[in-house]
């Protein structure tokens, strides 16, 4: 298989397949569910050359793949033996109500999402034959095409079904069941077959006609088919009874008695109170959103379309899915989802700028298929990438998407189907009445403003120095080592100790890829005093931006990489300072960095430093035996071989 590998590694550096409650993954990550994600190496995996980057937000540990993520997903689920795991995560009641609440959504959505697109990308270019005259509504060639791309959304809840009830632990298949009652054709037809009995609530705005009762109770029928949040509230409650009928119901008879008391309860329930309540927060909801889009348009566009990148780094854009797709089930249409279309243009056009600034081949080779990516709406590899470790790209992208955002907020452009994202999108805002409209059109000035000014804006004001340039790919993907320098003869060398402390064995450290030496032979340090000072006389080769890391090149050609603390890349600097670049000339003993010792570790993490050859191969390397030592001690001996 030709991701075995790396699904290993991967299942290995996020603590073993038994430290996995689940996993899933979107259009460019594996998202897990950790027992503990302290046992996770964070490190190891962002020095993997197939992992982007890795993510902790929502109370999952994102490992970010890329396009391809679908194929190592599939290898990670067949190596960790996760495809036959349902169970529901143990600690899931755990974290802030915002991180519960992202979990449960994307936990839902994710494994639709896909066939979600799919179906809207249809329908907005089966609207788009109409609006040009290739297809009549009456065509068969349309109603069939409309039927493939439309079945998903009318009998949505039956999906949503499946994948709520799997993600509160209970049997998918009910979850079916109990939406396929709520869209049963012959009680959605009852409403249009005669007068009701009578009126419930009337004079209110909840006012309902009620034509049917169940055991002399009334029933408020609602149309369930295309809706979201009745089926997700109904397989919440209906989890929590299955378990508890799971329980109580003796061994030989659970195989059909659960099942059925759990129907013959919660599916009455549904229709009688669940269902009601539920579709009326449904329409409050959408009113809503729509209400605060109404308030300022072009306020709203500058906000969502602005952050939403920022909303993805985060997980946070899991929250506006539901809300759209409720938008469109009960007011046909959505303006939200709209403001975010042009970010992806934005980025492609500081991608685009940042192509004809760098001088650094590896990011030259990096970027055009991010560009494409980021064109058809995935935005992961470029971001990540690229943008954001260059930083101003990023920031421009951000502020070209608030500008797109604005304009299409300004013109009222509005979404008639739940599409893809970049170019799938545009489809979508078509009007069903009016065909390519003015709104429509504005989307497309929208994208062409956003593109353009975020390529102006990086390619003049991006800061690309070649010292960036240099560094952008290897900033990107968190995967910074000492360049090696090729043309310098390799000669024997001796190091002294960068630190004040005691020496530890570099295999006796919590860091699994320093400790096997995947990164190089060594020695670890645990420094009394936090100043770090070069151990030999050479170039900076590699300086992380989060200043907790740092490569040099010695004169005599020995590659030294020295890595104050473990996992401190998530302080993202802050407990360091350096006046350093990559580049810079030093000498040995000269000051490199300092660091607040007390500080890291209330922070919760290890200062153990290692310090570690990572052309170890060219040498004989012999560590000299010390207990404690300061920066005049002699610490490693390199021999050419």
């Amino acid at each position: 298989m030709k991701y075995q590998q790396l699904a290993k590694d991967i299942i290995q550096h996020v603590g073993g397949k038994e430290n996995v409650n689940s996993v899933v993954h979107c259009i460019t990550r594996l998202r897990f569910k950790l027992k503990d994600e302290s046992k996770a190496n964070t490190e190891a995996l962002n020095n993997m050359d197939d992992v982007v980057t890795v993510r902790k937000s929502g109370g999952q540990y994102q490992v970010v793949i890329g396009n391809h993520v679908a194929d190592v997903y599939k290898a990670v689920a067949a190596e960790g033996g996760f495809e036959a795991k349902g169970e529901v995560d143990p600690d899931e009641e755990k974290g802030n109500l915002l991180n519960r609440f992202i979990d449960m959504i994307s936990g839902i959505f994710t494994p639709i999402l896909s066939v979600l697109v799919a179906s809207g990308v249809l329908k907005g270019f089966n609207a788009l034959f109409v609006a040009l005259g290739l297809l009549e509504e009456t065509d068969g060639t349309y109603q069939i095409l409309n039927a493939i791309g439309d079945g998903l959304f009318y009998f949505l809840p039956i999906i949503l079904g499946y994948s709520a009830m799997k993600k509160f632990g209970g049997t998918p298949f009910l979850g079916m069941v109990i939406a396929m009652a709520l869209v049963y054709p012959d009680l959605e037809g009852i409403p249009a077959s005669g007068d009701p009995l009578y009126t419930l609530f009337a004079g209110t705005m909840f006012e309902s006609p009620v034509y049917i009762e169940f055991l002399g109770i009334p029933v408020i029928l609602m149309t369930y088919s295309m809706s979201v949040i009745p089926i997700i509230v109904a397989t919440f409650f209906a989890a929590k009874i299955e378990t508890a009928f799971a329980k109580i119901v003796p061994n030989v008879l659970k195989m059909f008695l659960v099942p059925l008391l759990t129907m013959i309860i919660i599916i009455p329930l549904t229709f009688i109170i669940i269902g009601p309540i539920a579709t009326w927060a449904s329409q409050l909801l959408g009113s809503a959103s729509v209400g605060i889009y109404e308030l300022s348009p072009i306020i709203a566009g500058i906000f969502i379309g602005g952050f939403w990148l920022v909303f993805v780094m985060f997980g946070l854009h899991w929250g506006l899915v539901p809300v759209a797709l409720n938008n469109f089930a009960t007011l046909g249409q959505d303006p939200i989802l709209v403001l975010i279309f042009a970010h992806s243009f934005a980025l492609a056009g500081a991608l685009t700028a940042v192509i004809i600034k760098t001088k650094n081949q590896k990011t030259k080779a990096l970027t055009p298929p991010a560009i494409v990516s980021a064109i058809f709406g995935v935005t992961e590899p470029g971001m990540y990438g690229v943008a954001l470790p260059l930083k101003w790209p990023f920031i421009f992208t951000v502020i070209s998407s608030a500008v797109g955002g604005a304009i299409l907020g300004a013109f009222g452009t509005l979404g008639y189907e739940m599409a893809g994202l970049g170019v799938f999108q545009m489809p979508s805002f078509i009007h069903p009445e009016e065909g390519l409209n003015l709104s429509f059109f504005a989307s497309i000035i929208a994208m062409i403003v956003a593109g353009v000014l975020a390529f102006v804006l990086t390619y003049f004001f991006g800061g690309i120095s070649k010292a960036e340039a240099a560094t952008a790919t290897s900033e990107g993907s968190t995967k910074q080592e000492p360049q090696s320098n090729k043309e310098i003869e390799v000669k024997s060398e001796i190091l002294t100790s960068p630190l004040t402390g005691k020496i530890k064995k570099l295999e006796d450290i919590e860091d699994t890829a320093f400790a096997s030496g995947a990164l190089g032979k060594g020695i670890a340090i645990e420094p009394t005093e936090g100043k770090l000072v070069s151990p030999v006389s050479g170039t900076v080769s590699a300086l992380f931006p989060t200043k907790h890391a740092i490569g040099i090149t010695s004169d005599n050609g020995a590659e030294i990489l020295i890595h104050v603390g473990l996992d401190t890349v998530q302080l993202d600097g802050k407990y360091f300072e350096t006046s350093l670049q990559q580049g810079d000339r030093v000498e040995k003993g000269q000051e490199l960095l300092t660091f607040e010792i007390d500080n890291i570790e209330k922070a919760g993490f290890k200062i153990t430093t290692p310090v570690v050859v990572t052309n170890h191969d060219q040498y004989q390397l012999k560590v000299i035996d010390h207990s404690n030592v300061t920066p005049e001690s002699k610490v490693l001996e390199l021999t050419t071989k």
